[in-house]
This record gives C-alpha cells, structure tokens and sequence, in this order.
C-alpha cells in the first residue's frame, strides 16, 4: 500500500509539472506575441520616419539643385553682359555681382555634397530597417501559426492531464493527498523526492538516521525534516523494479 501511494504520489506530481508547464505555456505564448507586434509597430514608424527624413533631404537637395542652376544662369548673363560694358564703375560691379553669385555657389555645391551623404545614410538605414521589417513580418505569421497550433494541443493535453489528475487524486488517501497539495504550494518543485544513502534529494541534507530507518520500513508517508518534502527510499523502487522485471522474465 505505501509503495502504490508513493507511486501515485510521484504520477500526480509528474502531471501537476506538465500541468503548471502547459499553463505557463498558455500565459507566455500571447505574451511572446505581443512582444513581437510591438516591434513591428516599432520598425514601422521608424520606417514611415526615415521616409519622411529622407523625403526633406531629396526637396532640399532638389531646392539647391534649382538655386544653383538659377545662379549659373545668372552668372552666364552678368559675363555677357560684362563685355559690353565700357564704364569702368559698372564693369567692377558686375565683377562684384559675379563673384558672389560664384561664392554662394560653392556654398551651395558644399552643402549639396553633405546633403547627398546624409542621404546616402539615410537611405542605407532604411533599407536595413525594411529589411528587419519584412524578417519580422514573416516571423510572426510563422509564429502565430505555430502557437496557434501550439495552444490547441495544449488544451487538448491540459484537458487530458486534468482527468488524469482526477483519477489519481481518488486513489491518494485526502490526508496524504492535503499534505502532497499544501507544500507544493508553498515549496519549489519537486515536493516528492527520494533518499538515498540517507541524503534527501531534495534539499541535499542528511535526514536524521532515525527517521532513515522508519523510511527503509516503507511502512508510512514521512517528510524531510529539513526541507518538509515527501519522501521515500529509492532503494524501495529499484527491488520493485527487479521484481517485476523477474516475473515478467519468468511469464
């Protein structure tokens, strides 16, 4: 009997592990996916952000582009007109005239250069950017197919695991069945361990040599004094193994 109460003890824990997995499973999964869908949101404002950066640059660009090619023109003219000038006053004004249409020019062709290589970054951080949009685009309709196909065998299983649990919580006594459910909701997993050469392999520590010695009996349910696990002599179930693997061999 103390060994069969053992054994279903260890069942329902296995099941309460897949159980509390599959739950944890259940709660992350959406929020795996909402982590996801935030980025997405994340890349694409940066994406609508570098196109309108990038939609500027190009204006300016197109902007100085016309400045300078309205400079050109009027340099061109004011040389035309500079050879037809005879009066030496008019003729230094025009050369003034010139010379600064030419130096706002310069200028103008310097600003064009930095412009075009901001551009260039810009249009380089973009395409990475939409790069890592698309990657991510395709990532999460994989992922939603295979959560969604996830979370249904899930389910199934939870359903499944739960008359499982049922059907062993009807073969524990209630009293060592209250023990079993009040330290595992107030200790870490697992709550039912074995002993072995003395040592619980729960917390690691040497029960007390008296309370080995009632363990060996396997005459009654007994918890660790030091951590206040379930426990059971391991070598209990090693001889049930060969038992059984004896009289499977004798059949």
């Amino acid at each position: 009997m103390y060994l069969k109460q053992i054994e279903q003890l260890v069942a329902l824990q296995m099941i309460d592990d897949e159980i509390m997995q599959l739950n944890t499973f259940l709660k992350n999964a959406p929020l795996e996916m909402e982590r996801m869908e935030a980025r997405l949101l994340e890349l694409k404002d940066a994406v609508a952000h570098l196109k309108e950066k990038i939609a500027m640059i190009v204006a300016q660009r197109d902007q100085l582009d016309s400045d300078i090619e309205d400079s050109g023109r009027k340099i061109k003219k004011s040389k035309n007109k500079l050879m037809m000038v005879t009066n030496s006053k008019e003729h230094q004004a025009m050369m003034r005239e010139i010379d600064n249409l030419e130096k706002t020019n310069r200028v103008r062709e310097e600003e064009k250069i930095s412009l075009l290589e901001e551009l260039a970054r810009q249009e380089e951080t973009l395409a990475s950017t939409q790069a890592e949009l698309t990657a991510l685009q395709q990532e999460i309709t994989q992922k939603k197919k295979q959560i969604n196909q996830k979370l249904q065998s899930a389910k199934v299983r939870l359903e499944t695991l739960k008359g499982l649990r049922g059907e062993a919580e009807q073969v524990i006594p209630k009293p060592i069945l209250s023990r079993y459910q009040f330290i595992r909701a107030r200790l870490s997993q697992p709550v039912v361990v074995s002993v072995g050469e003395g040592i619980c392999k729960g917390c690691n520590i040497s029960i007390p040599p008296q309370t080995y010695n009632v363990l060996q009996k396997g005459e009654q349910i007994l918890s660790c004094p030091n951590c206040q696990r379930i426990i059971y002599w391991s070598e209990h179930f090693s001889k049930e193994d060969e038992v059984e693997e004896t009289e499977a061999a004798a059949a």
